[in-house]
């Protein structure tokens, strides 16, 4: 499998059923999930949690409607780069390569590398801690120990035990909804919040909204799942780009439509759970400010208990094993797709040796982040700023491609997903304006 598929000739093979003929009874969807939970689930990283953690504690119940916004401005987008990978044969990086001008795809690719090496090191960084927390020891240590793990795995695991690795590790994220069994939380306020918006227009506010904007949407997420669906696609019997079996199309848009919509909403609802777990503790305790994903597990004993302080913590590692290999991998995806290198997770290691490399490289720079002396809530903070700063043109660039059919042939994106997409990334570049500007 290769994602350099305009240099390749395609190897025309027998077609067989795709996956979805049958219908989407229970067994095979489940099979089926894959690229869009995997992502949704990635989208919840410890710099996620730290996110929304302190948000719960700095406005308690107050911003837990921007999740409920977020939920199909996320789901609407992450589709719209599914589509590009399954339909084109390829992933973005590929794509901007071949139809956008070089120097505006170059700048997006290094802006979105500078976030993800920033989110890798504060990933890293929370796992190394809360393992701390949970059983003791050095924290350096459990930091080279959790990076080695996440590049090795991706590196030397074969294609399909890997994906089965990571559906296994979403499960970590069901913590954050035990969490909300252990503590009290006022279910009428925290409803009511959810569904009336009420912001004011100050600038930590308009922060926080940036600060979740920023971490829900991510252009890490666009990259990896439009890969993932390209991978997925080669992998098949008949691995032609889906705009060239037409035929299929219904079947697997309906699969994409599905895996996608699950993912988000799962993704959501989870940080919907972080978000009011935190303020039904620490803000109602008066514990406003949170500095990284383990000080909000730390936080919470004194308030809820240690059994919900390790609830906390199991979830933040578990969640990091899922995250960094996906920040790592979209990294490398991003690079070597506009660099036309050789790239893709079943190929093996000497088939791919830059792509490979990106991957260990992306990952050793992000472990460096933790030996510096900076804030973690700072690095989160530039990091969900890069993000937002670039998800808007981002998100303009990838409805653009949807939308031609030089691109997508008699698949280009319908109606209603340009719309949201435009207006998901008018929402982001408004939102980003507004934060500077005050």
């Amino acid at each position: 499998m290769t994602q350099k598929t305009e240099s390749q000739p395609t190897e025309q093979k027998k077609a067989k059923p795709k996956p979805g003929h049958k219908g989407l009874r229970l067994p095979n969807l489940i099979r089926q999930l894959g690229p869009g939970v995997i992502t949704g689930a990635a989208d919840d990283d410890p710099s996620g949690i730290a996110t929304y953690s302190q948000i719960g504690a700095q406005f308690g119940y107050q911003l837990g409607w921007t999740v409920v916004l977020t939920t199909p401005l996320m789901a609407a987008v992450q589709e719209i780069a599914a589509r590009l990978g399954r339909v084109t044969g390829n992933g973005l990086g590929s794509a901007m390569r071949q139809n956008m001008p070089r120097w505006l795809t170059l700048s997006l690719v290094a802006a979105l590398v500078v976030a993800n090496v920033i989110n890798l090191g504060a990933d890293i960084g929370a796992m190394a801690e809360s393992s701390k927390l949970l059983i003791g020891g050095p924290t350096i240590v459990y930091a080279v120990l959790f990076a080695a793990i996440c590049a090795g795995c991706e590196i030397w695991f074969s294609y399909k035990r890997y994906v089965l690795i990571l559906k296994w590790l979403t499960l970590a994220l069901f913590a954050y909804v035990a969490l909300l069994f252990v503590v009290h939380v006022p279910w009428g306020e925290a409803l009511s919040a959810a569904l009336v918006p009420s912001v004011s227009l100050t600038r930590e506010a308009l922060t926080a909204l940036v600060a979740v904007l920023g971490t829900t949407i991510s252009p890490y997420l666009f990259f990896w799942q439009a890969s993932e669906e390209a991978e997925e696609e080669h992998a098949e019997d008949d691995s032609r780009p889906l705009r060239q079996h037409v035929k299929d199309a219904p079947a697997q848009m309906k699969r994409i439509t599905i895996d996608t919509y699950v993912g988000m909403i799962f993704s959501n609802c989870i940080a919907f759970a972080i978000m009011i777990g935190t303020a039904a503790t620490l803000h109602a305790s008066g514990h406003t400010q949170i500095d990284t994903a383990a000080d909000a597990a730390s936080a919470l004993r004194p308030v809820a208990g240690q059994l919900a302080e390790t609830i906390f913590a199991l979830g933040i590692v578990g969640t990091g094993l899922l995250a960094v290999p996906v920040l790592a991998g979209s990294a490398a995806y991003a690079i070597g797709e506009v660099l036309n290198w050789t790239v893709g997770l079943a190929r093996q290691a000497f088939e791919a040796r830059a792509f490979y490399a990106a991957i260990a490289l992306s990952t050793a720079v992000g472990l460096g982040i933790v030996f510096l002396p900076i804030s973690p809530m700072k690095a989160l903070f530039w990091s969900a700023v890069i993000n937002g700063v670039v998800a808007a043109p981002m998100i303009v660039m990838m409805v653009i491609l949807g939308s031609r059919k030089k691109v997508m042939g008699a698949l280009v994106l319908p109606f209603y997903l340009r719309v949201l997409g435009l207006f998901t990334a008018a929402v982001m570049g408004v939102a980003t304006v507004a934060m500077l500007i005050l």
